[in-house]
């Protein structure tokens, strides 16, 4: 039993490992109501979709796709697309949590919090004060 075990984790656990951290993003996103941690949530799930992808570029007898000595079979290469791939979506990944980092910068300079309990608080009562103040411009002697 322990065999057959070990040898599914050995074969697929990295996989599990993958789905473990999708799973840890998305609850994160879910639960938490700050959104400092639903960014970084956000970037735990993006790591797991590019360690998936690396995985799957990966095979067992294979080698890097570099010119060597000997001429190897292409069927004997990794495919590099999926390396590629993944180094551009490493660059979007910084590039969007730059922008998630100024957004939550300017909101906290707005209202004072990145509680997002806070924040649906706040804006309920502006909502209220302008709608007040768009009332008393178009009747001025009701109140």
């Amino acid at each position: 039993m322990m065999t057959t075990i070990n040898a599914f984790l050995a074969a697929k656990g990295i996989y599990l490992l993958t789905l473990l951290l999708l799973s840890l993003g998305v609850a994160g996103v879910i639960v938490c109501n700050n959104y400092m941690k639903k960014l970084i949530c956000m970037n735990v799930m993006q790591v797991a979709v590019i360690f998936f992808f690396l995985c799957l570029g990966q095979k067992d007898p294979g080698t890097i796709p570099v010119a060597m000595g000997e001429a190897v079979k292409a069927a004997e290469y990794i495919n590099p697309l999926p390396h590629g791939l993944m180094l551009t979506a490493i660059v979007v990944s910084l590039g969007t949590t730059g922008v998630g980092l100024s957004l939550l910068l300017r909101i906290r300079e707005k209202y004072g919090t990145i509680e997002e309990d806070d924040l649906l608080k706040k804006q309920a009562q502006q909502a209220r004060r302008d709608k007040k103040k768009r009332r008393e411009l178009h009747h001025p002697g009701d109140e």
